[in-house]
């Protein structure tokens, strides 16, 4: 800490150096004292004579947002907090004078003034707008009604407070809570009692909120089907549609896909933000999907094969297409012909042919395949093997001078063998054709901002943890929502196939023969890969546990 008469000469300095290179007075003069966050606060508020916050004992504090709205604070950078001993209003920029005074003409009455850290703010109205505070102020003011809008036109929080009808505003407040939190789909599913709203958060289903009156959830499904085109008075079979909303000036795509239970429809909103997907693919490479060295190496050596099969398997939802789109982007110099047939096409990348599988039209995989064949291509990649022909065909093209990208449905790498001598294709020719199989999870990260080390549970001490290694998890706060997670990384179980490999199955040997020759050529399980993360402390052992399945 630097004595007051230091901090009082950077702070006039920092007023003119504000005005030199464009920033705020209090930015330029966090900048300038070179303090952390926590110790530049604190300066702060002794040379003011103001108490401070940390965003831990904001985060235990219940926000007014009734009286200064989530609008506003977010506007004006402060916070009203109730506390047992009154009102808090909580601000960040010392510099801006006039904001006390505007909180007491809002407040009418007595309160407190305390300072925190605006990146504490911010992070604190993050977390209570990813709790979906704007969704439980309009299932509050939820009245059923009969009327009907037009489709969306744009997702913020000032149309959000203006919207007349409250099925329209709870609709509209779900999905762009559901954008804010970074969510992958929105469930919305139906229970004797109404309806439940849960987001799709780094992978894990989390509630997020209720209705609990039977014909209001009828109505938000209904509003649903209107926007999405869909057929309003059909509640027998399922229906598939989709629609298109502005969030913060991008097109964001919504897939609804609308299935029939017995309490009523259940509905599930796949988010498709084409600008962020889009930014995505510009900059995708392997190396930003979170895979350790020594796997991206291996990767990138069997994708830089003239002719073969890659294979990639896991789970819906653990990034085998992204992981496909991160090979292409790496060998697409132009020098080759790339096409790829999907369903859908979820990144658009440049200087290569994408089509999507259409198969009401009957452009079916298969039929896709083979028109491509035609085509003159040298790498192809199909989004998906679902079928024996699809795979006969992928095969034979990997035997005649392609490399082919795919992704098929398995366990682990050795189940994909399984899979696709189940499915009729000659070993030969399929051991022939593979060059590797790739199986892959996305974990999820400790909270950077939360993590702190731990020590290992009961339950998980046969593990044996090798020596010097700290484990970590996080306590949660506001930039994770409480969670203690943030962000996922990719893991990755890699079989690489070589002719020993190739002959025993083709000669139909047992997995376990498999593993076995496997583990002596390098290969190394999905939860041993997991686990070094966890070793890391950049993930906790019981996510590997929950994504790895360890024994």
């Amino acid at each position: 800490m630097m004595t007051n008469s230091t901090f009082h000469i950077m702070l006039q300095q920092a007023t003119k150096a504000a005005k030199v290179n464009g920033l705020r007075a209090i930015e330029a003069l966090e900048e300038a004292s070179q303090l952390s966050p926590e110790n530049f606060t604190k300066q702060l508020a002794e040379n003011f004579s103001y108490p401070s916050l940390t965003l831990a004992q904001m985060i235990a504090l219940r926000p007014a947002f009734e009286i200064i709205s989530f609008s506003e604070s977010l506007q004006r950078e402060c916070v009203l907090l109730h506390s047992d001993t009154g009102i808090n209003f909580v601000f960040a920029d010392i510099f801006n004078q006039s904001l006390p005074s505007w909180a007491a003409e809002h407040i009418g009455g007595s309160f407190s003034t305390y300072l925190a850290h605006h990146a504490d703010i911010a992070a604190y109205l993050a977390k209570h707008e990813e709790d979906t505070r704007t969704v439980q102020t309009a299932i509050g003011n939820v009245v059923i009604t009969n009327q009907s809008a037009n489709a969306i036109e744009e997702l913020s929080l000032n149309m959000i407070e203006g919207d007349a009808s409250p099925i329209i505003k709870l609709v509209r407040s779900t999905l762009y809570d559901a954008l804010k939190a970074e969510a992958s789909d929105i469930h919305l599913e139906t229970a004797p009692n109404g309806l439940v709203i849960k987001y799709r958060l780094d992978g894990v289903l989390s509630q997020v909120g209720a209705i609990s009156e039977p014909q209001l959830a009828e109505q938000v499904v209904s509003r649903i089907k209107v926007i999405s085109e869909l057929d309003i008075t059909e509640q027998r079979i399922p229906q598939d549609g989709r629609f298109r909303a502005v969030y913060r000036g991008r097109d964001v795509d919504f897939r609804v896909s609308i299935m029939p239970s017995i309490h009523g429809e259940d509905v599930v909103i796949r988010v498709l933000d084409k600008q962020t997907l889009a930014d995505q693919a510009s900059g995708l490479r392997l190396d930003v999907l979170g895979f350790d060295a020594q796997t991206m190496q291996t990767m990138r050596e069997q994708f830089a094969m003239p002719h073969g099969m890659v294979l990639v398997t896991g789970p819906t939802g653990s990034g085998k297409t992204t992981t496909l789109y991160a090979a292409i982007s790496e060998i697409n110099h132009g020098d080759d012909k790339i096409i790829t047939i999907e369903d859908p096409v979820e990144y658009q990348l440049a200087g290569v042919l994408q089509i999507p599988v259409n198969e009401k039209k009957g452009l079916t995989f298969a039929r896709g395949l083979r028109s491509i064949l035609r085509h003159d291509p040298d790498r192809i990649m199909v989004g998906e093997i679902r079928d024996p022909e699809t795979a006969q065909i992928a095969v034979q093209s990997a035997l005649t001078g392609h490399l082919v990208f795919t992704t098929v449905h398995a366990n682990n790498a050795f189940d994909v063998i399984g899979r696709f001598l189940n499915m009729g294709v000659d070993p030969y020719s399929f051991v022939s054709a593979l060059n590797i199989v790739v199986a892959q999870r996305l974990l999820r990260m400790v909270c950077k901002h939360c993590a702190e080390s731990v020590e290992l549970s009961e339950k998980l001490k046969h593990l044996h943890i090798p020596p010097g290694v700290t484990l970590k998890r996080g306590k949660g706060c506001g930039m994770c929502r409480g969670t203690g997670y943030k962000g996922r990384r990719a893991v990755a179980e890699i079989l690489v196939l070589d002719d020993e490999l190739r002959e025993l199955i083709a000669n139909r040997a047992s997995v376990r023969q498999i593993k076995e020759l496997a583990v002596k050529k390098g290969t190394q399980f999905l939860h041993h890969t997991a686990l070094n993360v966890a070793y890391q402390g950049e993930t906790t052992i019981e996510e590997v546990q929950r994504v790895a399945h360890m024994v």
